[in-house]
């Protein structure tokens, strides 16, 4: 994945400053609460919501046993059809790929639809860095590149944002990227995305080379599939000569028949809607329609390594929702940015860690990102179990060490020899009971659980004594 974030502080300082943050506190509630009412409402409507669900995991389970083979076809389906296949092993590759590509057009700019993909490896950056100026089209990805910031959730990237703010980034900086804000522009959502339109429109006009990511790739016929909600993807997607799609290769499908099933569950779990206002499809090339030229960058990046590990490859069903953010109450009150990722709320904290690895301190935080609640697994729609992964992922980074993960392994295999010899723990269970008005309330080294936590009072005799007098 991209430096982008790296160098930010763990999640746990990260989140500490977040909470106190009462904007953007209010911000998220506001928001993560209407999606998530407005989708338990839209998912209440179909019968065989479970079989939908568990017809999805399926497939996903299945695509990614097969997944050499399907990746194969596709890149046969992709090719016959006119277009081109690049596989690029980490962002770095990936980054040259594109930048290359657009460089041999002779252009210095390029339209983007949103996509996870080319954030997760930076290609903005990387673009800008060969004179390469990369627009995005997406409303809440213009609000967060004109603010010059960072996306903060999956679905609504400038969910943290409110309209005041809008306003005032629109009215700043739009004029330094193109068009400007219209004078007077209030914060009502018509004005807001009547100026955005307006910035876009010559932008899309002008625009020679489009950048995308994709939802899903059909492997059968080498279709690539985008959901969208504004209809600026399909003005990517069809006006410029020249289209690179950047996309993750666990986003595959075999067939047009497994589409179908994504169909109906993707547009209910991220934006409540029974079908998705704009639902783009591509084959390849076609003389006189849409672009002249297409490249398929098929992207790793440590996905092939989420898929050795049988516990961790769920996350690779992920089909970027953003269902577990709105319900996850961690998430609701430290906001997208601790996660140090573009993919924040609980998918990010254990797709993140597979991605990039854990020898970061942040990334190493995120397993431990999470109540545990369980609220991300019951709203998942291909059953990705997120507290499994979660614990799985803590035990990794146990393992690598470190001074807390010592002293614990320590104090655990020291609880454990007491434990298999009754007599010592018997004797110390009487030792803690007749000391017990010695004790400290807050124990030295405990400080990060009993802020919060109360000890239990200890008992005038141990169990086991008590048990002795009175089981008779």
């Amino acid at each position: 994945m991209s430096g982008t974030f790296v160098g930010m502080p763990a999640f746990p300082r990260a989140a500490h400053d977040a909470v106190r943050d009462t904007t953007l506190r209010g911000n998220l509630r506001h928001a993560t609460h209407a999606i998530r009412d407005k989708r338990a409402k839209a998912v209440a409507e179909l019968a065989d919501w479970q079989q939908l669900r568990e017809a999805g995991k399926r497939i996903k389970d299945d695509t990614l046993r097969h997944l050499d083979r399907y990746l194969v076809q596709l890149e046969e389906s992709v090719t016959a059809a006119g277009g081109t296949v690049h596989w690029a092993a980490d962002a770095d590759e990936a980054n040259r790929i594109v930048a290359d590509l657009v460089k041999a057009t002779g252009e210095t700019e390029v339209v983007k639809v949103k996509s996870m993909a080319t954030q997760e490896i930076g290609l903005n950056e990387a673009l800008a860095a060969e004179g390469i100026h990369a627009y995005e089209t997406d409303l809440a990805e213009l609000i967060v590149q004109l603010g010059d910031d960072r996306p903060s959730h999956i679905l609504v990237p400038a969910i943290h944002r409110n309209r005041g703010e809008i306003r005032d980034i629109f009215l700043e900086k739009m004029g330094s990227w193109g068009r400007p804000a219209p004078d007077g522009l209030t914060d009502t959502p018509a004005d807001l995305a009547e100026a955005a339109r307006l910035h876009l429109r010559e932008k899309f006009l002008r625009a020679k080379v489009g950048i995308s990511g994709a939802n899903f790739m059909v492997a059968e016929t080498g279709t690539l599939v985008v959901f969208e909600s504004e209809g600026n993807g399909r003005m990517c997607l069809t006006l410029p000569e020249t289209l690179i799609s950047v996309v993750g290769i666990e986003k595959v499908v075999p067939t047009w028949q497994d589409l179908e099933v994504f169909l109906q569950t993707l547009p209910r779990s991220s934006t409540a809607e029974r079908m998705n206002p704009y639902t783009s499809m591509w084959t390849g090339t076609a003389d006189g329609d849409g672009p002249r030229t297409f490249h398929l960058v098929l992207l790793d990046n440590g996905r092939t390594d989420a898929l050795a590990d049988d516990i961790g490859r769920q996350a690779l069903r992920c089909i970027r929702c953003s269902a577990c953010l709105n319900v996850c109450p961690v998430y609701e009150r430290a906001g997208g940015h601790a996660y140090g990722s573009v993919y924040p709320g609980p998918i990010g904290a254990i797709l993140t860690p597979q991605l990039r690895g854990t020898t970061s301190e942040i990334d190493a935080s995120l397993p431990y990102a999470s109540s545990l609640c369980g609220a991300c697994y019951e709203v998942c729609p291909v059953a990705i179990d997120i507290p499994e992964v979660l614990v799985h992922l803590r035990e990794k980074v146990a393992g690598q060490g470190g001074r807390g993960h010592r002293l614990e392994k320590a104090a655990m295999k020291a609880a454990g020899w007491a434990m298999d010899r009754p007599a010592v723990m018997a004797a110390g269970e009487r030792a803690v009971a007749r000391t017990r008005a010695l004790h400290p309330k807050r124990p030295p080294g405990a400080k990060a659980w009993t802020d919060s936590r109360d000890l239990p009072e200890l008992p005038e005799e141990p169990f086991r004594d008590w048990w002795k007098k009175n089981r008779t």
